[in-house]
């Protein structure tokens, strides 16, 4: 199933956020997001992985989700194996966690092998470049084992270069089987990584189609008077 949101409702203050958003990401396949700021492409994410509560509507996941977030948090002064391992402890009891076994730490190596950092294990997560931060926050989430990954803005901090070498990851994650739920700012980096790509416009989904056949018109159109 991967995940399946339906009739996604959320307000604050009386403001509608969310009108019955309705979509939904199959194992194996990538979903970009696209929107203007307000549509509504965050609260969507944070509703699907429980950090927000929707008014209404059901959101389906199989096998759990994993968020990236725009902001990385990870501990700087900490190796990028150790943040990596961080990921394992919500299926860890407390005296497991205290210090992590070589079974975890292996699987973390594993899980920083599949983004291309197990050459910087040992280095201070502080010490890296943002997109292999970002990169190692997307470990940690692979360290959660979750089926599905949800992604906020993931490089909006990230220069071109990096932007692309993280969405390229995600989309490789997708290959892999994962269903990955991405919210971005750059169509051009959807469109070339994307399966499919959602537009969010006032909290309602005002068009999905696939990747290739994405309309430049319906793109634009998300971003009118949004300022």
């Amino acid at each position: 199933m991967g995940i399946q949101i339906t009739g996604l409702r959320k307000s604050f203050a009386g403001k509608q956020v969310l009108a019955g958003v309705e979509l939904s990401v199959a194992p194996g396949e990538f979903v970009a997001v696209l929107g203007a700021n307000g549509s509504g492409k965050s609260t969507v994410l944070r509703c699907a992985v429980g950090l927000q509560r929707p008014d209404s509507g059901t959101v389906g996941i199989d096998g759990g989700a994993a968020m990236v977030f725009q902001q990385i948090h990870l501990v700087g002064r900490r190796s990028a194996l150790d943040n990596v391992c961080s990921g394992a402890l919500g299926r860890l009891k407390l005296r497991q966690s205290l210090l992590f076994g070589r079974e975890i730490r292996r699987e973390a190596m594993d899980c920083l092998d599949r983004v291309g950092l197990a050459d910087r294990a040992a280095d201070r997560a502080g010490r890296l470049s943002g997109g292999q931060q970002q990169r190692v926050a997307i470990a940690r989430a692979l360290c959660q084992r979750a089926k599905v990954i949800l992604a906020d803005e993931p490089v909006s901090a990230l220069d071109p270069s990096a932007a692309e070498q993280v969405v390229a990851l995600l989309a490789s994650l997708a290959g892999e089987g994962l269903a990955v739920l991405a919210v971005l700012h750059q169509p051009e980096l959807a469109q070339r990584f994307a399966h499919r790509i959602v537009g969010l416009h006032r909290g309602k989904v005002a068009f999905e189609s696939a990747a290739g056949a994405m309309d430049s018109q319906a793109v634009s159109s998300l971003y009118e008077g949004a300022r």
